[in-house]
Order: C-alpha cells, then structure tokens, then sequence
C-alpha cells in the first residue's frame, strides 16, 4: 500500500480513538461538549476532546516510526 496513505490512515485512527477518549473522559468528569451554550463545562470537554486528538496523534506516528525502524532492521 502507498506510504502517505498508510500515514494518512494512522494520523486520522490516531486522531479518532485520542478524540473518542477525551470525549469520554469528560463524559465521566460530567462535561458534556453537545450541551445547549458554550458554557465553561462545554468548553472543557471541547478542550479535553482537543487534546486527546492531538496526543493521539502523536501516538499514532511514534508507533508508525517505531514499526518503520522494526523494518528497517530486519
């Protein structure tokens, strides 16, 4: 399969699961990002959405650089 479509597919994975994770996690603190407003508990939960797609992100790649080097040395 094509590189940049192997980083594509595992920057947006990465980007899901870190997203669905600070999504929930603010489910389980009480925030809720679909509530009526952009009250601060709204925006907490934006953030904490934000960032868990951000780190997993950077998840995604160190794990696609570590399988790239476990290739490399074969």
């Amino acid at each position: 399969m094509n590189q940049l479509l192997l980083e594509g597919l595992a920057d947006a994975a990465g980007f899901v699961a870190g997203a669905l994770a600070g999504y929930l996690l603010g489910l389980a603190f009480g925030l809720n990002m679909f509530e009526p407003g952009y009250g601060n508990g709204a925006i907490a939960a934006i953030l904490l959405a934000s960032l868990g797609g951000g780190v997993g992100v950077q998840l995604a790649r160190r794990w696609r650089a570590s399988r790239q080097k476990d290739n490399e040395s074969r």
